[in-house]
């Protein structure tokens, strides 16, 4: 079926909302009080309060969470992160040039680098991480974006500071597949068996911003300063992921000044208003909040009945009841994010209209319709979005039992052919290019969860991929777009902002770059 592009997919989508702001399963602070005064008061250090531990097991190949992906962030660099067609930002790479016929790709990397160990980063380092990546005994989280059409790319070492990458076919989404890689020295890890559970990983070598130097299992992890950064040392001198697994705990941590940046919830954001000393910054993530239906399921197979759902439901009433406001979420109506390459909101928009509802389920000929709806029961975003649904569909004559479950139960089901529920609430963050997106919607695509199958999306997405001309492709994933709502077997919510609450003090937050799933795209760029 082509590239499954699951890079941001897999930091996300899986783990279900377990990185959305402030959110956890446990109730209580497991950091130290020896911890509370690392240095968030100190000029030369920036304490950033998350809730989870990435573990000292960090690698390029495997590691896929939300934190371990901030960790590699700080340790290594990518040949460059792909933002969009027009917002490319090189880091190992000066720069990458696709061949006329799209079929090869030329990195031309930087000269100069320097691996923290002092050894000198080369084509080789690239070669290695990608043909590591690609091998399936790794597991590599980005393994299946570096496949076309069944047949893995070709990575070459041209000389010591040129790269080609060669497709078996065309694959417009390209330029985004082969990016956002964080590269590996071949000269620790050539002939490890096991990158995953290597012992190498507790003492990263890498060529990014910080260097590790101390992990504290459920307390911490901090990094300091690597004065040989390519781009230029970092303005601050350390930096500490203090772990804090209570949401209410981390607030009052940020409002006392124990930590200088925490990402929480809107309804945690009236808690700083007045508060000169903490800016709150909404950003954009790309995600996609949503409801869907399990197709396995005999009560939600007719299109009309589905329809007659979305129809059903009040957009409005469920992202304010979820968000409080509009500055932190916005009415999703296509699976794309707007920032997607060919976004359109020409969709059947499935406004507001109970009697439709009403008429759509008479159509179909059926009454008296019980449903249910998973969710992750200790979200709140999730309880809000899952209690306006109830009431909805309740008008609509649909009694909806809400079933709450923790979040690695309702990963695992979503994963399985199961009528445990008929639908459900979830949310992910995929990439920009609308490939990117493929896996959501093909047939036994390895994240459709909704078990959804339309012949003519298949095709379409088959034609997407090697289309070369913009008009047409665009045209193509207009297309789908229109077709997938439609069929109304996914119901998107919102595109809602992570919000990151940061001590005012700090400076260069643009330069920085606020992105996806790793909060900043260089932390060096970060001062006082």
């Amino acid at each position: 079926m082509g590239r499954k592009n699951v890079n941001i997919l897999v930091a996300i989508l899986l783990s279900i909302f377990l990185a959305l702001a402030g959110c956890s399963s446990k109730s209580t602070n497991t950091a130290s009080s020896n911890d509370k005064n690392q240095g968030a008061n100190k000029p030369d250090t920036f304490v950033y309060g998350i809730d989870g531990d990435p573990g000292n097991a960090v690698n390029v190949i495997t590691t896929g969470d939300r934190y371990g992906l901030m960790e590699i962030k700080a340790l290594y660099s990518p040949l460059y992160m792909y933002n969009g067609k027009d917002d490319v930002k090189y880091f190992l790479a000066e720069s990458m040039t696709p061949s006329s016929d799209f079929l090869t790709y030329t990195a031309k990397l930087r000269k100069g680098v320097k691996w923290s160990d002092g050894q000198p980063f080369t084509a080789d380092d690239v070669v290695f991480t990608y043909e590591e990546m690609l091998k399936e005994s790794n597991g590599g989280w980005a393994r299946s974006q570096l496949i076309f059409n069944n047949q893995p790319v070709k990575v070459e070492k041209v000389d010591d500071y040129t790269v080609k990458f060669t497709l078996p076919q065309v694959s417009m989404g390209a330029m985004e597949a082969l990016g956002n890689i964080f590269i590996m020295p071949k000269h620790i890890y050539q002939g490890e068996t096991n990158i995953a559970n290597s012992p190498k990983n507790a003492t990263p070598v890498g060529t990014g911003p910080y260097k590790l130097k101390e992990y504290k299992a459920g307390e911490s992890v901090t990094f300091e300063k690597n004065d040989d950064y390519f781009l230029g040392a970092p303005k601050i001198s350390k930096v500490v992921y203090r772990i804090i697994m209570d949401a209410n705990t981390a607030t009052m941590a940020l409002q006392k000044g124990e930590i200088n940046a925490l990402a929480i919830q809107p309804s945690d954001t009236s808690k700083f208003k007045g508060n000169s000393n903490v800016t709150i910054k909404p950003y954009d993530e790309g995600r996609i909040g949503y409801l869907a239906f399990n197709l396995s399921s005999k009560a939600v197979q007719a299109k009309e009945v589905r329809q007659a759902i979305a129809f059903g439901l009040n957009r409005d009433e469920i992202n304010t009841a979820s968000y409080f406001s509009t500055d932190f979420s916005k009415t999703a109506y296509s699976f794309l994010p707007k920032k997607a390459t060919y976004y359109t909101d020409n969709v059947e928009k499935h406004k507001f209209d109970t009697k439709k509802a009403k008429d759509l389920l008479s159509k179909a000929g059926v009454s008296n319709l019980k449903l249910k709806l998973a969710f992750i029961a200790n979200n709140p975003i999730q309880q809000k979005q899952a209690a306006v649904i109830q009431q909805n569909l309740k008008a609509v004559g649909i009694d909806v039992q809400l079933v709450g479950m923790d979040a690695t139960a309702l990963s695992k089901k979503l994963q399985s052919v199961q009528t445990d529920f008929d639908m459900y609430l979830n949310g992910y963050i995929m990439g920009i290019d609308p490939d990117t997106f493929n896996s959501l919607f093909v047939t036994n695509g390895e994240a459709n969860y909704m078990h959804y199958s339309n012949a003519k999306v298949d095709d379409l997405f088959n034609q997407g991929r090697v289309e070369k001309d913009d008009a047409k492709r665009k045209a193509i994933y207009e297309d789908i777009q229109k077709i997938i709502i439609d069929d109304a077997a996914f119901y998107p919510i919102t595109e809602n902002k992570r919000i990151l609450a940061i001590d005012s003090r700090i400076k260069g937050i643009d330069k920085a770059g606020l992105v996806p799933v790793y909060t900043f795209e260089d932390m060096s760029k970060l001062s006082y």
